[in-house]
């Protein structure tokens, strides 16, 4: 069967695009993507091509953008070029020159897919990119989604060629006669995807020439492994979550549970060292907090919490009556009572007003926090207070207090005011502090 033709099928069994919709192909010149215009060409579809000169290898580079001009002027195709400064954004990012090229690639395909109406952006990774990623991931020690090689479609970006292989590409130009430019950085072996085309696929191909193509059968097959596991893995934690925390008692009787605890946790930022981590210290003592870049995860009396992670809680001064915006969705308001009432709610505190003085200060619990609850004789540590309510680290740090001009706890907000500050029969004037929505 011709190239065009398995591409043409493949498309058509992954439902990659639609002959009545335009389409963005991303075009470097190399032979892959030059394949990629020509056959979705071919095979009749509405194409318009995109190249980025990233500036990174002098004349080469400018060379590429030179003979993508050429082929599209050739064959009647529209050509959308961009220049950046891809070594100056590495810099500013802090990101290796790879992953700025990548971020500003894709940036700019999906900007420019928008504003020409495309609903697609072909790129033209094949069987062989598929391989080397399966590959790398392996190397890196990936869990099983790390093993299913390149999907064929993330987002509004498909490739239509991972049905073929290099040399089928190559074999196919060289059929219709048909040149490209060589990146001469792909030559050499000096990062992890150059050494991996370049010395260990030659050496796989010696032990069996079928080698690939295997290797790209069996990612084929754990995607569809991969769909049922990730199944499993959500209804085994539905199973064992209350309340929005997993009960780490039957959650360690069901199957594989370090496994289900990998697929939670790394979709969350949490590396493999940290998921072993998390995993010895659920049977140990409660409260030690594990920190991604996005998200907290606790161990807590016998629960798992897992929560995103929460900017620093200000500190604000309150220096009269009034209405406080303290965060975005919490308002405080300070006012004076009409009644001697005492409230019973928790989102409001009445204080004797001629005990509690401005300015009062609103902030997150601090360690060593003490004050004296309603109803009880003698000061607790807000801490040991909080734990007794069943409060997790996670929510004793977001615990706000409200304290006065002597630096008194007078409320522990929504949960209790202090006796020494509470409305009594000898009360002539009531402060009230009520949360507002």
């Amino acid at each position: 069967m011709k190239i065009e033709e398995r591409v043409g099928q493949y498309i058509a069994q992954q439902r990659l695009l639609d002959r009545s919709c335009k389409h963005l192909v991303a075009v470097s010149g190399g032979a892959d993507s030059v394949a990629l215009l020509l056959i979705l060409k071919r095979l009749d579809y509405d194409v318009e091509a995109v190249h980025c000169n990233f500036h990174l290898r002098g004349q080469e580079s400018d060379h590429d953008e030179a003979f993508v001009r050429m082929l599209c002027d050739k064959e009647g195709i529209v050509l959308h070029l961009s220049h950046f400064d891809t070594t100056t954004y590495a810099e500013l990012h802090q990101v290796s020159i790879e992953m700025a090229a990548r971020e500003l690639r894709y940036r700019y395909f999906e900007q420019l897919r928008q504003d020409i109406g495309a609903v697609e952006v072909c790129v033209a990774h094949h069987q062989d990119d598929a391989v080397e990623t399966l590959l790398m991931n392996l190397v890196r020690g990936a869990g099983i989604h790390g093993l299913t090689g390149i999907r064929p479609r993330n987002g509004h970006v498909v490739r239509p060629l991972l049905c073929v292989s290099r040399s089928d590409i190559e074999d196919y130009l060289c059929s219709i006669g048909q040149d490209y430019v060589t990146d001469s950085t792909n030559l050499v072996p000096d990062v992890v995807r150059n050494k991996l085309r370049l010395q260990v696929l030659p050496l796989l191909r010696e032990l069996n020439p079928a080698a690939s193509e295997n290797m790209a059968k069996t990612a084929r097959r754990l995607a569809d492994v991969e769909t049922l596991y990730d199944l499993t893995v959500q209804r085994l934690a539905d199973e064992v979550t209350v309340d929005g925390a997993i009960d780490v008692e039957a959650w360690l009787q069901g199957p594989a549970p370090e496994s289900v605890l990998y697929e939670l946790l790394t979709p969350k930022g949490f590396n493999s060292v940290q998921v072993e981590q998390v995993f010895g210290s659920l049977t140990g003592p409660s409260g030690r907090v594990f920190c991604s870049p996005s998200h907290e995860v606790v161990v807590d009396r016998g629960r798992l919490i897992v929560e995103e992670r929460h900017e620093t809680l200000p500190t604000m001064k309150i220096p009269e009556t009034g209405i406080y915006h303290y965060k975005e969705d919490l308002k405080l308001r300070f006012s004076m009572a009409e009644s001697l009432k005492i409230s019973k709610a928790p989102d409001c505190a009445t204080l004797d007003a001629d005990k509690a003085h401005f300015p009062f200060i609103i902030r997150p619990v601090q360690t060593g926090d003490r004050f004296q609850p309603f109803g009880m004789e003698g000061s607790r540590l807000v801490s040991d207070f909080l734990t007794d309510r069943k409060y997790s680290v996670l929510e004793k740090r977001r615990q706000l207090v409200v304290t006065d001009a002597t630096g008194n706890i007078v409320w522990l907000v929504g949960e209790r005011v202090d006796q020494r500050y509470a409305v009594s029969a000898d009360t002539r004037r009531v402060l009230e502090i009520q949360l507002v929505k």
